[in-house]
């Protein structure tokens, strides 16, 4: 049986939050990969998994090391 049949499993936490600690930068947002987008992605937090995998990973282990339940 897995957790999700054995209990009510939720994950809501201040990621945003989180991740607004690291005062990103535009450039942030759009690393290499998204360079010459032609719109403003600065605040398109989804991107940062692309852009900034390790920032994503250090706010995820940011909640297990706090004893988090993932």
């Amino acid at each position: 049986m897995t957790d999700a049949q054995r209990r009510i499993l939720i994950l809501d936490g201040a990621m945003g939050s989180m991740l607004q600690r690291y005062k990103l930068e535009e450039s942030d947002f759009r690393g290499e990969r998204f360079a010459d987008f032609g719109h403003e992605l600065k605040g398109n937090n989804d991107l940062l998994a692309l852009t900034q995998p390790k920032i994503v990973q250090a706010v995820h282990q940011a909640y297990l090391d706090a004893g988090a339940d993932l």
